[in-house]
Parts: C-alpha cells; structure tokens; sequence
C-alpha cells in the first residue's frame, strides 16, 4: 500500500463523525469538510452509505438556509434562447409580431396565457417562472 493510500485511511478514521442533524453554520462546516474527505468513498460502502445520508443532510440544510429564487421571466427567455442560439426574431412564430418581441423583451408588455404556453412547450421554461410579474 503506498504513502497516499495509507495516509488517506488514516485520514478516513481520523475524522470520521457521527451523523448528526446540521443545526447551524459551524455544524454545516463540518459537515463539508467531512465530505470533502469521503467525497470517493465507493457506493454500497459504509464510507459510500456515509457520503449518501451526509449529502442529504447538507442539500436540506442549504434549501433551507440559502434558497435560490426564481429567475425572471424575460432574463429565463434570454438565457434560454442563448443556450439555443436563438435570436430575437426567432421569437416571432411564438409572441407574435417582431415589434411585440421587442416590447417583451424590454419589458413594456407583459406575456399572455398563450405566449406562456408557446414559450414553454418551445423552450422548456418552467410555467412557474414565466407566470412572476416583472
């Protein structure tokens, strides 16, 4: 066995800890440095069991405390249609007339209950982000 193997099973007992709820910020730390030490660990492993139940943990802790928003909807239609290569233009067959487009996309029209549709079933955007005001 070399150096860096037995040095990282040492490492593995050394700080090996018992799982316990992430209550606050110092035992949320804790818990990724000690994922950060059994991020390898093989599946169907107690290390790999281990890494399981502690990446629960950690995910239902930062939802918690760090929840992300929706974006908004005309910046979800610009992302979008840039990972498409889509062009403003190419929104016409969806919202209407290009100068509709250009309103929307400058927010000065709001989208309707059909252009969300189109938008969705086109696009793949979420009906929940496109329904937020903005």
């Amino acid at each position: 066995m070399g150096l860096t193997q037995n040095m990282t099973k040492l490492s593995l007992k050394k700080f090996k800890m018992k799982i316990t709820p992430i209550r606050n910020e110092n035992d949320y730390q804790k818990a990724l440095d000690r994922l950060e030490v059994i991020f390898d660990a093989k599946k169907g492993t107690e290390l790999g069991d281990e890494l399981e139940i502690l990446s629960i943990l950690i995910d239902q802790y930062e939802n918690e405390h760090f929840p992300i928003g929706m974006p908004d909807p005309i910046e979800a239609i610009k992302f979008r249609m840039e990972q498409m290569g889509m062009k403003q233009k190419d929104l016409v067959e969806l919202v209407g007339f290009k100068s509709r487009v250009s309103e929307i996309m400058n927010k000065k029209r709001k989208l309707t209950l059909d252009m969300i549709r189109k938008l969705n079933t086109k696009l793949h955007i979420p009906t929940e982000v496109l329904v937020q005001e903005y």
